[in-house]
């Protein structure tokens, strides 16, 4: 029996690498939009070009600069994630695996942010800050699932502190450009089959699925990015937005704990030392680049139309490489993801000076591929249908509302090998509730 017969379930076994790129959110891959209730009615149309929304500090720092009075925006959304698997798999003897549909992976998440603007007297200069999510995931299955081998629970959260400023003297362009600091934080785990493991090097009294451990990952890290933007308004209905977000590196450091089986155990001391102990661990993450362009279009004085197309450099997540601070060998696992776009339209009707009614639909593509797609992510292209209210509660104060439903193109797990090399293949039938509440206040 060899060491690197067990070195191979490194990251795999963990699922370290899976849930660092894999994730679901109601944006594709990880991401999250949800840093505004007013841009969610619309489905995110006119996200950097739209007037009155303090949640262009992360979106789009140039249009800071439309708003001539201090504001404060505070947003919370509520993600109600459902996906039922439908599905089997076998292990590497060709047996079937045992367990149920893993449950509902999904739970409902609060989403909150949080913004404020401030203008710089009559400089053309404005300042803003905000804490927001863009990035993150949370799916848990029931523990003896018959996935259980490929992902249990699967938590990260990225929180975002961006720090921007506008620059406005007059002219019909303004810019702008923001400075993210990031915080990141991963937790996940699966179950190990060392049964399997062990029946194929020939120790006997192993059988597959008969000595099940496991395995749990916890890591963390900071990382400084970037926004920059412009804001085009050549005339009072019409003004155009462009913003890039840069990349944001990370290098995830933490703890890996292992359980496994007494029996399991005391071979492993024997055939393979310091394989499968409780260890740290460091993965490199890096968060995409988002390229944005958006529209708004004031059709009359009080009906607007709004769009946005952006481009998610998803492209940058070629794989995962996992270091461990033991002797386990290190993995690297291959996810070849292509860049997506997301695309929507919306518009905004003014019924009088107390309400505002606003809907919008988009259209985002997934960047994840049926030959590599995991249970850590049932993610396929997705559909959006939003609907929103404002309430002009007094001249300082208004008040927003908005559902999004997102339907979920049926994601299909092919094959998907786990790190004991059984197989698992089915179906998801999934989609997204999304529900937003704000308030903004201007002084």
């Amino acid at each position: 029996m060899q060491n690197q017969n067990f070195a191979r379930v490194t990251a795999l076994a963990l699922g370290i690498a899976g849930v660092l790129a894999f994730g679901q959110a109601q944006a594709s891959g990880f991401q999250i939009k949800e840093n505004s209730t007013k841009a969610l009615g619309r489905a995110f149309a006119g996200s950097g070009a739209a007037a009155g929304d303090a949640s262009v500090v992360s979106n789009n720092p140039a249009a800071m600069s439309t708003f001539k009075q201090s504001a404060v925006q505070a947003d919370v959304a509520v993600i109600d994630l459902t996906a039922d698997f439908t599905g089997s798999g076998r292990t590497a003897f060709g047996t079937p695996l045992n367990g149920g549909n893993g449950g509902d992976p999904g739970d409902a998440t609060a989403v909150p942010s949080l913004a404020a603007i401030f203008p710089v007297g009559d400089s053309g200069m404005t300042l803003g800050a905000q804490v927001s999510a863009p990035f993150g995931l949370k799916t848990e299955y029931e523990s003896n699932w018959v996935g259980r081998y490929n992902a249990v629970e699967s938590d990260v959260k990225t929180v975002d502190l961006t720090l921007s400023a506008s620059f406005d003297f007059g002219s019909e362009v303004s810019v702008g450009a923001g400075l993210i600091y990031q915080r990141a934080e991963a937790t996940l785990s699966n179950a190990v089959d060392f049964g399997t493991l062990l029946a194929a090097q020939g120790v006997p009294g192993f059988v597959p699925q008969g000595s099940d451990g496991f395995a749990s990952v916890k890591g963390d890290d900071t990382g400084i990015g970037w926004i920059v933007g412009m804001h085009i308004h050549p005339n009072e209905r019409t003004s155009i937005g462009f913003s890039h977000r840069s990349e944001i590196d990370h290098d995830l450091e933490g703890d890996a704990d292992f359980t496994v089986p007494s029996n399991v155990a005391t071979i492993l001391g024997f055939a393979a030392p310091g394989q499968f102990i409780d260890t740290g661990a460091l993965a490199p993450l890096t968060t995409p680049a988002v390229d944005t362009i958006s529209v708004s279009y004031g059709v009359t004085d009080n009906f607007t139309l709004l769009a946005d197309f952006s481009r998610t450099q998803w492209s940058s997540m070629k794989n995962v490489t996992i270091y461990f601070d033991s002797n386990q060998a290190d993995s690297v696992e291959d996810f070849d993801w292509k860049d997506t776009t997301f695309a929507s339209i919306g518009a905004e009707w003014e019924l009088n000076d107390s309400f505002t009614l606003r809907a919008g639909y988009a259209e985002d593509q997934s960047p994840t591929k049926i030959e590599t797609r995991t249970p850590r992510l049932p993610d396929a292209d997705r559909q959006w249908a939003s609907i929103g209210l404002t309430w002009q509660a007094s001249e300082a104060l208004e008040v927003s509302a908005a559902y999004t439903r997102i339907f979920v193109d049926d994601p299909e797990i092919a094959g998907i090998v786990s790190s004991s090399s059984s197989t698992l293949t089915g179906s998801y039938d999934a989609d997204v509730n999304i529900f937003g509440l704000s308030a903004q206040y201007k002084f």
